[in-house]
């Protein structure tokens, strides 16, 4: 037993060398020299300081890109006592201070116990390109291809080898296209015209703004004509990518603001068309969905509160449209003028509720992480939130088809909209029916405001900027259909989004109603007239 305690006293000191190796910052082989270079900052102007930074970046350490770094946002400093280079890490009076060398953390220092290594924008330029020079070994291909994007931004000749070089061993496809590019773009400059128009020639079709300026430059001062010609060539091949990137964005924008006016129109569409009921409300059910995403935020982390908001919404918002159809509606039926002032009257109970509960002042709903930021389709970039809403609607209104199609109520809907005396004597419900078809239109609203709840602020006028849009796309697609519903939503978002750079938008507005108004006059039933009942009014 005793033999053991040399064995445990070993492990112990072990154990312990081990800690204080974790709990200090690594030593490396070139720490001297390293340490050398910077005291020589000191006392160097900036003409030195470029050479001092040449051999920084040649040296083989890690510390190097974070000297270089703090040097260039000016927080390298020189501490008299004990005479070493620091790296500031705040501002202040009184700020924390790490060893340039080792990293190692030195406490809290006042600022006039230090001297500032300053640099100059053009130390700056050349340090953001050592920088770039040092990420082009980076094992990550996003940190290779920023440092690629750096040398587009200001390329430099000296770089170019060591593009050259990582181009040859360049694995990832991405990097090696983009690498291909920035060579290209050094080749702008080579004495030879021949490699010019080569370069100017691949260069084409690239969206980047300093390749753009840099072929306009070729094409209009470039000593050589082919060169000149095929930097032409290139702008006007960039010019119709950027043309077609442009339609592509309003297309999308387009079917993005379709996509909000078919949610708010979907619901709209099966009580106007089964019930022939002008439901003024239609709005406010929509802000009722809202104000539910709204409370859902109140309780629940925002990453998890829109699954939880949307069958909430539904539900809220169908048991207020059945409680609005089994107290007023059903005494109005064959009257669809009273129905008319009923509705806008409930309307503006909802709006006055809505500011005596929650207040008139808007409400912000906060958009979860998974719809925040952009998505990347080739070189456009879309916002993810209204990616997703249109995503949204397609689900919204294939659900709702396959509850129309495919149930028991869809088939007594149907029946209904088609021959309502017809389905009753057939010993349909109409009674029930119209209930749940207001419900389940007025649910379809409130899924629609939890939409809408993302794109603009909740307020008790959210409903109003979307009810007469709202009927529009129900009259010009047909009333009660659903297909002629989703057409005339994304037909008249796109539309409008192709007038507004010619028209402004409120005049764009004004143009497709017209258009609307002349479309009736032709086709009073809109795209795809209602069969049945809707086709003999």
């Amino acid at each position: 037993m005793p033999s053991c305690i040399p064995v445990r006293a070993w492990l112990a000191a072990c154990m312990l060398a081990l800690a204080a190796l974790c709990g200090s910052p690594a030593a490396y082989a070139g720490d001297d020299e390293l340490s050398a270079t910077l005291i020589q900052f000191r006392d160097a102007d900036f003409d030195g300081k470029t050479e001092l930074v040449e051999k920084l970046v040649v040296l083989d350490n890690p510390r190097v890109a974070v000297i270089l770094n703090a040097l260039s946002d000016s927080r390298l400093y020189f501490q008299e006592d004990p005479g070493r280079v620091v790296i500031g890490l705040g501002d202040g009076s009184e700020i924390t201070i790490e060893d340039a060398v080792t990293g190692a953390a030195l406490g809290q220092v006042g600022k006039r116990d230090l001297d500032r290594i300053t640099a100059n924008n053009r130390l700056r330029s050349l340090i953001e390109d050592r920088l770039a020079s040092l990420g082009l070994s980076s094992a990550d291909p996003s940190q290779r291809r920023a440092a690629i994007d750096v040398f587009l931004r200001n390329p430099d000749p000296a770089g170019v080898p060591r593009l050259q070089a990582r181009l040859a061993v360049e694995t990832d496809a991405k990097t090696r296209q983009l690498l291909t590019v920035a060579l290209a773009l050094a080749d702008l400059a080579n004495p030879d015209a021949t490699v010019r128009a080569k370069a100017a020639t691949d260069l084409g079709g690239q969206l980047q703004p300093e390749i753009r300026g840099r072929l306009a430059k070729a094409a209009a001062e470039d000593s050589d004509p082919a060169v000149r010609e095929a930097a032409q060539r290139a702008l006007s091949h960039t010019q119709f990518r950027l043309q077609m990137l442009g339609w592509a964005e309003t297309l999308f924008f387009g079917l993005s603001l379709g996509s909000v006016l078919i949610l708010a129109a979907i619901g709209l569409a099966v009580t106007f068309g089964v019930m022939g009921v002008i439901n003024m409300a239609h709005g406010e059910l929509m802000m009722l969905g809202a104000y539910t995403t709204w409370l859902v935020q109140q309780w629940l982390p925002v990453n998890w509160s829109l699954p939880v908001a949307v069958p909430l919404a539904f539900l809220v918002t169908a048991l207020v449209g059945i409680a609005i159809e089994r107290g007023v509606i059903r005494f109005l039926y064959g009257r669809p003028l009273e129905t008319l002032l009923a509705t806008f009257g409930i309307s503006l109970i909802l709006q006055q509720a809505v500011r005596t509960i929650f207040s008139p002042l808007n409400r912000s709903v906060s958009a979860p992480d998974w719809m925040s930021g952009t998505f990347a389709i080739g070189p456009l970039e879309v916002t993810m939130n209204r990616l997703v809403i249109l995503g949204f609607c397609i689900a919204v209104f294939a659900l709702l088809w396959l509850a129309l199609q495919r149930t028991r109520l869809g088939l007594e809907v149907r029946a209904v909209s088609q021959n309502r005396a017809m389905a009753r004597a057939m010993g349909v419900p109409s009674a029930r029916v119209d209930a749940l078809t207001f419900g389940l239109g007025s649910g379809v609203a409130g899924v629609a405001g939890v939409a809408l709840s993302q794109l603009t602020n909740v307020g008790p006028n959210l409903g109003q900027s979307y009810i007469v849009d709202s009927f529009m796309v129900v009259v010009f697609g047909g009333v009660g259909n659903l297909w002629g519903t989703l057409v005339a939503g994304l037909s008249l978002g796109v539309a409008n989004k192709v007038l507004e750079p010619w028209t402004g938008a409120v005049l764009a507005k004004i143009v497709v109603l017209v258009f609307l108004i002349l479309f009736i006059q032709k086709r009073p039933r809109g795209l795809f007239p209602q069969r049945g009942r809707a086709a003999e009014v």
